[in-house]
């Protein structure tokens, strides 16, 4: 169990941040009988998994759902269903990305279009593995 001043040490987010994490529900903690606040082994996961769903442009309340469906026995097909619309944005998104970084390595000699195309094909693999599961 962690202190907010030791989980705002051990994951490097400030205790102001942590407190509203908290307040809003993204964060559980237990009070102690003087009130001191403990946070569970899981926050530190949890504070990695919404800088994660942030730096994928997430909202609070969408990250705040997927934790939800994360550690859920029970999974809301509302939740569920927003995920499923957040990942097609992203997906979307990827895709124009993706289009403007191949026709960029069009101007790059073989070598560095193969070097830059190796760095993304592991990847790329799972990534496909994993959209085949999506489709069925």
């Amino acid at each position: 169990m962690y202190r907010i001043g030791d989980l705002s040490k051990q994951s490097q987010v400030s205790k102001r941040t942590i407190d509203y994490y908290t307040k809003i529900g993204l964060l559980d903690c237990d009070r102690s009988h003087n009130n001191y606040r403990y946070y569970h082994e899981d926050a530190l996961a949890d504070l990695k998994m919404i800088e994660q769903c942030q730096q994928m442009n997430m909202t609070l309340h969408e990250i705040k759902d997927r934790l939800t469906v994360m550690k859920s026995f029970e999974v809301d097909p509302s939740i569920l269903e927003k995920q499923v619309d957040h990942i097609r944005n992203e997906m979307d998104h990827l895709h124009n990305e993706l289009h403007e970084v191949l026709h960029a390595m069009e101007t790059l000699g073989d070598d560095d279009r193969k070097r830059m195309l190796k760095q993304v094909s592991p990847q790329a693999l799972a990534l496909f593995q994993t959209l085949m599961v999506f489709s069925g």
